[in-house]
């Protein structure tokens, strides 16, 4: 079910989301521009800003194989979504990224640098950040090391500097986006949003591959048209919500919608993570403010030490604010950190009376009758039971 939403600045941003390269990014790259690729939310865009760059989400968008990347890695036990991944990076579709920052969120997702440095697909700058795996003063310290480096390294190869002032002008620019983005996700609290699920997850992942001051300035236009959109009256079936890895296809969304279902909610690496919070504006210090931003306020991981209890709160808060009838776990296979979770969130669920559907599937453009059937029947079940 779509909203029937009209819109020149969706039609775009749609279009950003639904390929690796655009127009957009080629136009940057004409004028002189750098982009600087990454693989994890928790690789702060901030600095790339502050350095003058196209901060660019390394993804496997449009991807059915991994091609060549199984060649490095074990298909058995490393999950899709990296091997589809670094399949993109094997073929060239990211030979316009002049260099990448690879973020060790999981162990599949740490070995992309390792196999990149061992392939024929050779890139300028490479560089990795180790993203701690536990969430208190000392790990944010040590995250703020890190990033030092990578900021040092970044000035060295690239002839650039970065300084405080601009630190602080990408901390405003990217804490604005990320209002403007929990205001575009908060149109779905209503009983009859004029804006879907699956809509609204390629308004932000265009986020994640487009010049930032461009999707702000988009993002404000596309809000601005939705508080003036008159929303003909529909019938949701039921409200449901998707938790679980990244995944930048909006195909289980598309599922749930073209079943009557409105997906309202989501707890993803691509959706509602990314827009957590805020960065400290007015620190003496905004490399710190960005490193305690990313380990001190936004720890909703499981590959996280400790993060179950702030992953089972943001998930209960959000149930509640968004009226969610029942709720999608999506799993990649071989994907243990979201497995494990899943499997814990299963018991609280339960003792909620949330009802809980879990997924696991491949990094494809999955919309398979099994798949389909299986979430007709969840949402049959939910049907009139929001909470």
């Amino acid at each position: 079910m779509k909203s029937g939403l009209r819109s020149e600045v969706f039609e775009k941003l749609s279009r950003i989301a639904g390929a690796i390269s655009s127009p957009e990014v080629m136009e940057w790259k004409k004028k002189g521009g750098k982009v600087i690729g990454y693989t994890c939310s928790f690789v702060p865009e901030e600095l790339f800003v502050a350095a003058g760059m196209l901060p660019f989400r390394i993804r496997a968008t449009g991807s059915q194989d991994a091609g060549k990347a199984d060649d490095y890695f074990e298909a058995a036990n490393v999950c899709s979504l990296i091997r589809h991944t670094f399949g993109k990076i094997l073929s060239g579709e990211y030979d316009f990224i002049d260099g990448a920052v690879i973020g060790g969120g999981c162990d599949g997702g740490r070995h992309i640098l390792d196999n990149w440095e061992k392939s024929p697909a050779k890139i300028p700058f490479l560089e990795r950040i180790f993203i701690p795996h536990a969430s208190n003063e000392l790990t944010a310290g040590y995250f703020h090391d890190q990033l030092a480096r990578l900021k040092a390294r970044m000035e060295e190869h690239f002839g650039i500097k970065i300084g405080d002032d601009k630190l602080r002008d990408a901390i405003r620019l990217c804490n604005e986006i990320r209002g403007l983005q929990r205001e575009l996700y908060a149109f779905r609290i209503s009983d009859n949003p004029p804006i879907t699920g699956a809509e609204t997850v390629a308004a932000i992942v265009a986020g994640s591959s487009m010049p930032k001051q461009e999707y702000r300035d988009d993002l404000k236009k596309l809000i601005g048209e939705l508080k003036a959109v008159v929303v003909p009256e529909k019938k949701y079936t039921a409200r449901v919500m998707i938790v679980g890895p990244g995944h930048d296809d909006a195909s289980l969304c598309d599922i749930v919608e073209s079943l009557g279902g409105l997906v309202v909610a989501d707890l993803t690496c691509f959706g509602g993570k990314v827009m957590f919070g805020s960065v400290k504006e007015d620190g003496a210090d905004p490399l710190q403010a960005i490193a305690d931003y990313q380990v001190l306020i936004r720890p909703f991981c499981p590959k996280n030490l400790g993060a179950h209890p702030s992953i089972n709160k943001e998930l209960f808060a959000k149930i509640k604010e968004f009226k969610v009838g029942g709720v999608i776990g999506q799993i990649f296979l071989c994907c243990d950190t979201w497995g494990g979770e899943i499997h814990i969130l299963g018991k609280e669920f339960r003792a909620a009376g949330v009802p809980l559907l879990r997924i696991e599937r491949e990094c494809t453009s999955d919309s398979t009758g099994q798949l389909q059937t299986r979430v007709q029947a969840f949402i049959e079940t939910i049907s009139g039971g929001a909470l």
